[in-house]
Order: C-alpha cells, then structure tokens, then sequence
C-alpha cells in the first residue's frame, strides 16, 4: 500500500506531528486552508467513512476528542473551528486515509463550498 498518511503515522514520511498516542496522529496541512489546519488520523488505514466497521466507534470518538485537545492548545476553541470529513472524490477526499481537518483561526463562511 502506498498511502502517505500511513508513512506519517509510521514515521516514514515526514510531517510536523502535533500530537500522537497508540490510535491517531496530529498534523500540519503542508497546505493550510485556515491559520490553523491541523489533519487528524487514525493509525489504522482505513479508507473513508464508508470503511468504517462497528468495531471502529472508539476510533472515531476519539479522533474528535482529540480534535477538541488540540483546539484548545491552539487557541481556537472558544473562538470556534470546524472539523471537516470528506467521503470519497467528488467530495474532496485526495488521500484515501480517512482523517478529520481542523480549521480556525479565522471566520468561517456557510456554505463552504
């Protein structure tokens, strides 16, 4: 498998990690939308949402959580941020890992795209 976001979460590709425990890792966009963008994934490859089994309702409670832990740390929380999921090509989704972005650091506008 040639999925990038494993070779960050395996440190074998390089990222500026902001967070890391045995489920997820935390990191920069190398390509930010927002003053903050911070990309949040599972270690365990998992292609998108439609990927997801009954066992994964921890992961993905998790993710979130740390979302807010990291949104705390960056000073956005009280502000407001969006987390973002896009599900397969047409909605976005270029890296076949699912992951969550962050975004704050800014106003946010509706609809968004």
């Amino acid at each position: 498998m040639d999925c990038i976001f494993c070779k960050i979460a395996s440190r074998d590709a390089r990222a500026e990690i902001l967070y890391e425990d045995d489920l997820v890792v935390a990191f920069e966009d190398i390509n930010p939308q927002a003053p903050v963008h911070v990309l949040i994934i599972p270690k365990k490859h998992i292609s998108n949402n439609l990927s997801l089994e009954e066992t994964d309702k921890e992961l993905i409670g998790h993710l979130f959580l740390v979302a807010n832990r990291i949104a705390k740390e960056k000073g956005i929380a009280d502000r407001g941020f969006r987390l973002v999921n896009n599900c397969n090509r047409e909605a976005g989704q270029t890296v076949f890992h699912l992951h969550i972005h962050l975004l704050g650091g800014r106003q946010m506008f509706w609809p968004p795209g």
